[in-house]
């Protein structure tokens, strides 16, 4: 079992996963990033860090982006890894024929400032 990186990342790619592995498993593509699922230890150091919850155990994707699976899998296939002429491929097809994604910077700091308010709410005194 391995962690895969689902369709929230498509357009985003905070980064912020791959600076947490420890293994180096996660790769960038065009679009999106990718978990080699023959790298990954399982260590979950990088679900928590990302900030649009892209991340998720292979047995805990969400139904519509179960097929996340085999796209992670198939980025890493050797015949799949280069494009015309030995050109580096850059995404999946799967991603390549995704519309854009539009990701609002509201979203994400709204997210980013529950997390902090969360961190500085006093337990000891409710409101």
């Amino acid at each position: 079992m391995a962690y895969v990186i689902a369709e929230p990342c498509v357009d985003v790619k905070d980064r912020a996963c791959v600076a947490e592995c420890p293994v180096d498993c996660i790769y960038e593509g065009k679009r999106t990033l990718y978990i080699n699922p023959s790298e990954c230890v399982d260590c979950h150091a990088c679900e928590p860090v990302c900030p649009v919850e892209a991340i998720f155990f292979e047995e805990d994707l969400p139904q519509p982006w179960a097929h996340y699976v085999s796209v992670n899998a198939e980025y890493f296939e050797p015949s799949s890894q280069e494009g015309p002429a030995g050109a580096p491929r850059g995404d999946h097809p799967l991603v390549v024929a995704l519309p854009p994604q539009s990701h609002p910077k509201k979203r994400i700091s709204v997210f980013t400032a529950r997390k902090e308010e969360a961190a500085d709410a006093d337990l000891w005194f409710p409101f």
